[in-house]
C-alpha cells in the first residue's frame, strides 16, 4: 500500500511529497514495514510521527526503513523516540533498519541506536520480528 504524505499540496505543507515519502506494506498477522523516503528535518518529522502512529494502532510488530532517508535532523530522531516510547507502552516490537549511511552516523552520533532493535535490512527485521 502506497501511502502519500497527508496534506500533500496543501497550503500548509507546498510540496512535502517532493522531500518526504512513506510506503506501508503489510506483510500480514500484525506485520508492518514503513519504508521513509527522503528528508527527515523538522517540517517532514510530524508526517512521519502520524504515520508511524496510524500503524502502532493495531500492528504487533512494526519495522521503520531509513535506507532511503538522505537527511536525519533532530526532530526526526525525536520522532524515532517517540516511536519507541509508544511501541514499547503497546507492546508492539518495533525494528529499525537505518540501511543509509546518513541515518546510522546520526543515530550513532546522538547515542541513540542503542535504544532500538536494529537490523541490517528489512528481510533480516522480518524474519526477526516474525
Amino acid at each position: 500500500m502506497n501511502v502519500d504524505p497527508p496534506g500533500s499540496g496543501d497550503a500548509d505543507f507546498g510540496d512535502i511529497g517532493e522531500i518526504i515519502r512513506f510506503d506501508v506494506v503489510d506483510h500480514g498477522d500484525g506485520l508492518r514495514v514503513l519504508h521513509a523516503v527522503g528528508e527527515l528535518d523538522t517540517l517532514t518529522s510530524p508526517l512521519l510521527q502520524a504515520r508511524v502512529a496510524e500503524q502502532l494502532a493495531d500492528a504487533r510488530s512494526l519495522v521503520i526503513d531509513l535506507s532511503e532517508i538522505t537527511f536525519l535532523g533532530s526532530a526526526g530522531l525525536a520522532v524515532l523516540v517517540g516511536a519507541k516510547d509508544d511501541a514499547d507502552a503497546r507492546s508492539v516490537r518495533l525494528w529499525l533498519v537505518p540501511g543509509s549511511r546518513i541515518a546510522k552516523r546520526a543515530l550513532e552520533a546522538t547515542g541513540l541506536l542503542g535504544l532500538f532493535q536494529v537490523a541490517d535490512d528489512v528481510p533480516e527485521a522480518l524474519a526477526a520480528a516474525r
